[in-house]
């Protein structure tokens, strides 16, 4: 099989990820003073769930997308793609009646970037036993420079998506006061994202990487994946909620954790440069000369800037 043939098999396989799957311990479970285990809490910044939270959160990833650009780090492609779907965010929310409560998706929009901060972040100080174990192989991966930008950039949505976000889903919670689901609030955002996929692959590949972003797999096939890897967190996430004592809880958290690292794992197996055949030379030498270009494929937003 064909390398081209095996991405595209994996990425068929991931469509009904988290299976049975070896079970890890929680990378965020420290033990206290007592010797107790406490989960590290990464701060809620927006409890009041305003507008202006995710114009912060656009600011703060455009910031810190900023400084990667310009290194062309390879940590860049999943910076990039997060400022991205974040403004398409700010641009479904305010459609008149496109989500039933913003208060919440504001909220959890927020919530949900505190959880990229807090593992780049700690990541990048060298606490690597505070960072979960899916975004130490997407950060590391990232830094070694072993994988192509779609393999950058599925890593650090598997991460964030697969891990963090069944913890964010919980904390924000799952029900309105009038005791609906907060489902379809959550399915909403897929239309959004469908809506960004497009143009956030082509700046991608012609701002960082024409060589690993040009993969043959349609971008309906990329969106397929994602969409059921947030399927698969509002699964998860409904199960952190209704575990009746920690032990329970720890399973969940066991089969989350463990889910996100395989998938890792996994991908970066096959979306790896095979020296000395391929590296990322080429990519280096054209986003040398290309990152500062600005998207000509218009997002529901308009056109950005580069940076």
């Amino acid at each position: 099989m064909g390398r081209l043939a095996r991405i595209r098999a994996l990425l068929a396989a991931v469509l009904g990820v988290i299976g049975a799957l070896a079970l890890a311990p929680p990378a965020l479970a420290r033990p206290n003073s007592d010797g107790v285990a406490t989960a590290a809490v990464v701060p809620d910044t927006c409890p009041h769930g305003g507008n202006e939270c995710v114009d912060g959160t656009i600011a703060q990833l455009r910031e810190r997308f900023a400084s990667l650009g310009r290194s062309c780090d390879h940590h860049s492609t999943f910076a990039l793609a997060y400022l991205r779907t974040t403004q398409g965010f700010k641009w479904g929310r305010d459609q008149e009646g496109f989500f039933a409560d913003n208060h919440w998706v504001n909220r959890e929009g927020a919530l949900f970037a505190e959880y990229y901060y807090r593992a780049y972040d700690d990541w990048a100080a060298g606490r690597r036993s505070s960072v979960p174990l899916a975004w130490l192989a997407a950060l590391d991966a990232a830094r070694s420079r072993r994988l192509t930008g779609a393999g950058d950039l599925m890593l650090g949505m598997n991460a964030h998506i697969n891990r963090d976000l069944p913890y964010v889903l919980e904390r924000v919670g799952l029900t309105a006061p009038d005791g609906s689901s907060r489902k379809p609030d959550h399915d909403k955002v897929n239309e959004i994202l469908a809506e960004v996929m497009d143009p956030l692959l082509a700046e991608l590949l012609t701002r960082f990487d024409p060589y690993g972003f040009d993969t043959g797999i349609p971008n309906s096939t990329v969106l397929d994946v994602i969409v059921a890897w947030r399927e698969q967190a509002w699964r998860n996430a409904v199960r952190l909620a209704n575990a009746r004592n920690p032990f329970t809880r720890a399973l969940v958290e066991f089969d989350i954790e463990s889910g996100a690292a395989t998938v890792a794992a996994g991908l970066a197996t096959l979306t790896g440069y095979v020296p000395p055949f391929t590296g990322p030379g080429p990519r280096s030498v054209h986003c040398a000369a290309q990152h500062a270009t600005a998207p000509t494929l218009a997002y529901p937003f308009g056109l950005p800037p580069a940076y």
